[in-house]
């Protein structure tokens, strides 16, 4: 059932979603295309090789490089037999809106968009993780951690909001946990905190704020604990903050990085 439910999702709406960025009109040209698919036979050849079952894939679709980040968004890329296809299970802001779903896309669908890089970092936890992350695929866990308000810069411990990559780090908690279980993103997050996960912090003074706040129905910022507010420390869970929680809690964790020239 939530596999239709995402397959229908992504065929209707996939083309106008975006991971938190305005919704403007982006048409492909034979060379983006060219780069996309390229980039996502190589992923798929990396990926058959490697024998995971389930792993984490980020890309750049922003610069973000003034923020000292490189890679803006990520999911899960996963096969359910050992046959199955590689399709990726993400979390996408509406068109800009303040509003989110989750997709279920192949590999080309996933880098054929306006990326800013075509380059991917692979995650592979530990055996036991990627069993946990493909029962919860399977499953109705992907909805059932959905937060429908978006905010691409939610407060990691707030179910106030949520962005696409909180998405996944509390995804990940639920399979992560090993003493408890967890049905819910208020459970997922009292993980973390036990965990000992660490966000990102984004420094924004007071005026990119407000005109973030005035001009981005996606972007907000009243979930986030006033001082640190105030002095322009914006914690939000990002990429590399979650890839670092997984390094740190997995050593048996492997990457993969693939870019093209």
């Amino acid at each position: 059932m939530l596999r239709s439910m995402l397959t229908i999702c992504s065929l209707l709406v996939a083309a106008n979603a975006m991971a938190g960025r305005p919704c403007t009109e982006f048409v492909p040209t034979p060379d983006t295309v060219k780069k996309a698919l390229t980039l996502a036979q190589q992923t798929r050849t990396a990926l058959d090789d490697s024998g995971a079952q389930v792993a984490l894939i980020a890309r750049v679709g922003q610069d973000l490089s003034k923020y000292h980040l490189r890679y803006s968004h990520f999911g899960y890329v996963w096969r359910d037999h050992p046959q199955g296809r590689w399709m990726v299970v993400h979390e996408l802001n509406s068109c800009g809106k303040a509003e989110s779903n989750i997709y279920l896309e192949g590999l080309g669908n996933f880098f054929l968009d306006d990326m800013f890089a075509y380059e991917t970092l692979i995650l592979i936890p530990g055996q036991e993780t990627q069993q946990h992350l493909a029962a919860l695929l399977a499953g109705n866990a992907p909805l059932a951690m959905h937060g429908l308000p978006y905010n691409m810069l939610a407060y990691p411990y707030s179910t106030q909001y949520q962005n696409s990559n909180q998405w996944g780090l509390e995804l990940l908690a639920a399979a992560s946990a090993r003493d408890v279980d967890i049905n819910s993103r208020a459970q997922a997050q009292a993980w973390l905190k036990t965990a000992g996960y660490q966000p990102g912090t984004v420094e924004l003074d007071a005026m990119t704020r407000l005109g973030a706040r005035m001009f981005r129905a996606n972007i907000a910022f009243d979930d986030q604990p006033f001082d640190r507010r105030m002095a322009g420390h914006i914690d939000t869970v990002t990429v590399d903050s979650v890839f670092r929680f997984v390094e740190h809690r997995e050593p048996e964790n492997r990457e993969i990085h693939l870019t093209l020239n």
